[in-house]
């Protein structure tokens, strides 16, 4: 039976349908919301009680997660018909992504390999939510993540040829910055990204150079600043085609993009005027220094010190977990300037500059030292634990000029950050779905191709449809940014799915590699160790979950 076939029999059209389902998960969020706060306040208020719950509380973000991103899917199912662009691949994506969410609110939401949230756990009577959900799940029953849509889905896939599975729905000049992004990445960084990988090498200067020519580095700062004046949405389209390549050249636009929106958000103007041309044109790489070893995510904690003795500041502490720093000329370095004030509040913001070291002489500054840390994957910048002792950084370049707004300043950086890395996620796992597609074609085992066998080719199916679930909700998020709006709890939504797709397609793609996906030569091998890292750093998922979970709490109060 053909698909048009299936829809005249399957009750109401995907639009309605899609709609019909994002306002189910909806009554079934409200429901979880309020039965999560009684929860954790029926003890009255406090941290304790709300970490005593965290099954409860993360499982919500992870509900109220597949209920947003089931939203943008069926907003994205409107646009693209309304359009009159909705083909066949972009129905079966969006039927088989519906139709597994959905099946899943209501079986159990994986946060992890081993944890699942139920409807039970959120203090829901999974009856109850079953009757909110059953009419989607009736008319998904024979049209939507099913044996034959998978099957159809592959076989267009293996037709199109194409990177991207389906039209994402992007304006005409962001598929243009795609197009770009992906001639490059598979001219110049594809054929040597493995080699730069099994090598622990930088990722070439020349290519890192070719990037600043096509405007990667000043793509969101602002025209009189020397950049190209676009949004977050063409960060993530970028972000996602150059991690699709490798994630480490994914991740240099990003130490920019850190810089340049702390830059924007809290610096002076003289500041403005003096960095940000130079992080626009590539002439300053930078790199962000806040994590210290004993503080992880709370940087509250904060210990590194800067004393102020006339026009210099002094820097004493250590820092790790810090990306690119040995070629990097300026440093965002988080700092405590003043112990007496507690917690965040005595924390600020330098500029600090330094000069670009090699792997011979890592760090030629006064004052500062370090030493590498080994790593699975997100190699090509390479990690560093770093030392300050008398480091000295002038007083001018305080960000903002005013001492204490330092962890106010990184906030502001949050929701772009989280969004950007989805994006790099997004990309991760497009790598994955590639790889494992490309290998199930030529492979035979029993005389045909392993993607001929429903196992293998329903895993690169879920990959296709969650890649583009996960976009959607990251372009939103962007969308909402670029519109001056909130989107904290959006971008964190983002990240946290995108994390998760990426982590998943990775495992798969090696699983449809068999013994070869244990392999080094193989560049799955790679895209698995590189896939690893997105649910821990930008605020591991845990913590990603518990934040979101604090915003749905206090929305409504």
């Amino acid at each position: 039976m053909s698909l048009a076939a299936k829809r005249s029999e399957s009750g109401p059209d995907l639009v309605s349908l899609s709609s019909r389902a994002a306002d189910a998960l909806d009554a079934v969020l409200a429901d979880a919301i309020y039965s999560v706060r009684a929860r954790v306040s029926s003890g009255g208020p406090g941290a304790k009680l709300f970490d005593r719950e965290q099954r409860a509380t993360h499982g919500l973000a992870w509900l109220a997660t597949y209920a947003e991103a089931v939203r943008q899917l069926a907003a994205y199912t409107a646009r693209m018909t309304e359009a009159g662009k909705l083909g066949e691949i972009e129905e079966l994506v969006v039927r088989i992504g519906l139709g597994e969410y959905i099946a899943q609110v209501a079986g159990g939401i994986p946060m992890s390999q081993g944890e699942f949230v139920r409807p039970a756990d959120l203090g829901l009577d999974t009856a109850a939510v079953l009757g909110r959900l059953a009419p989607s799940l009736d008319a998904l029953a024979d049209g939507g993540n099913t044996p034959e849509n998978r099957a159809r889905l592959v076989a267009l896939m293996r037709e199109h040829h194409g990177a991207t599975v389906g039209d994402c729905g992007l304006e005409e000049t962001y598929e243009t910055i795609r197009e770009e992004m992906r001639k490059f990445a598979d001219s110049e960084v594809i054929p040597h990204a493995h080699g730069w990988h099994r090598a622990n090498a930088y990722i070439p200067m020349e290519t890192i150079s070719h990037m600043a020519e096509l405007g990667v580095f000043g793509l969101t700062i602002p025209e009189e600043y020397g950049g190209l004046g676009l949004g977050k949405e063409s960060m993530c389209v970028v972000s996602e085609e150059l991690s699709r390549g490798y994630i480490g050249v994914g991740s240099l636009g990003t130490r920019s993009e850190i810089a340049a929106e702390l830059i924007l958000c809290g610096g002076t103007d003289e500041q403005k005027r003096y960095w940000l041309p130079k992080i626009a044109s590539g002439e300053i790489l930078p790199t962000a220094v806040f994590t210290e070893p004993n503080t992880g995510s709370d940087l509250a904690s904060l210990r590194t010190r800067a004393v102020r003795e006339g026009d210099t500041y002094v820097v004493n502490g250590n820092k790790t977990w810090i990306t690119h720093p040995v070629r990097a000329d300026l440093m965002t370095l988080l700092v405590r300037t003043n112990p007496q004030d507690p917690g965040y509040q005595g924390l600020s913001m330098l500029l600090a500059e330094k000069p670009r070291g090699d792997d011979a002489n890592p760090f030629p500054a006064a004052g500062m030292s370090g030493t590498e840390i080994e790593v699975l994957g997100y190699r090509g910048m390479k990690e560093y634990e770093i030392a300050f002792d008398g480091f000295t950084v002038p007083a001018a370049n305080l960000l903002g000029g005013v001492e204490g707004q330092g962890f106010k300043q990184l906030m502001q950086t949050f929701e772009a950050a989280r969004i950007q890395t989805a994006a790099r996620a997004i990309g991760v796992a497009q790598a994955a779905m590639e790889e494992a597609l490309s290998y199930a074609e030529t492979r035979v085992q029993f005389g045909r191709p392993i993607v001929e066998f429903p196992r293998v080719s329903d895993k690169i199916a879920m990959m296709a449809a969650e890649i583009m679930i996960a976009r959607q909700i990251t372009y939103f998020a962007a969308k909402e940014k670029d519109e001056g709006k909130r989107c904290d709890l959006e971008a964190g939504m983002a990240k946290l799915l995108a994390a998760r797709v990426a982590w998943a397609a990775a495992d798969n793609a090696v699983q449809v590699h068999g013994g070869n996906g244990f392999a080094l030569e193989y560049r799955v091998s790679r895209i698995l160790c590189d896939a690893r890292i997105l649910n821990i750093f930008e605020g591991a998922a845990e913590i990603q979950a518990q934040v979101i979970a604090r915003r749905l709490m206090d929305r409504g109060n």
